[in-house]
């Protein structure tokens, strides 16, 4: 059973950093393009991050460009997202996700794995 599972979640103040990860088991995605989708209450889902299989293109949403850095380590079969200069609008619950037909995407429908999510919270 393929599973994507996110952690590095939680509350953080205004400013401060976090760093996700999201692990996969049941499959490699080695060769498969990875993203970061966040969801806030009441919002449709939004694209936040994406890196290439290789990890030597990285694409950014415009609201993140800056703070956050998206990784990969294949070795490991994870993705990493880490997020500085965290802002109250940042929050949300994170989703990592995978793309099996597509080299890059900012589109949900274009990714064929998801994890379960992991909540962000950013206070003021």
């Amino acid at each position: 059973q393929v599973q994507l599972v996110e952690s590095g979640g939680g509350l953080v103040q205004a400013g401060g950093s976090l760093r996700l990860s999201c692990a996969a088991s049941g499959r490699t995605f080695s060769n498969d393009h990875l993203g970061w989708f966040r969801q806030a209450p009441g919002k449709e889902r939004e694209f936040v991050a994406s890196i290439s299989w290789s990890g030597k293109t990285t694409t950014y949403a415009d609201s993140v460009k800056g703070r956050f850095t998206i990784s990969r380590d294949n070795a490991k079969n994870t993705v990493y997202l880490q997020m500085n200069s965290l802002k109250p609008e940042d929050t949300a619950v994170y989703y990592c996700a995978a793309a099996l037909r597509f080299t890059t995407s900012k589109v949900t429908t274009n990714y064929d794995y998801w994890g379960q999510g992991t909540q962000v919270t950013v206070s003021s």
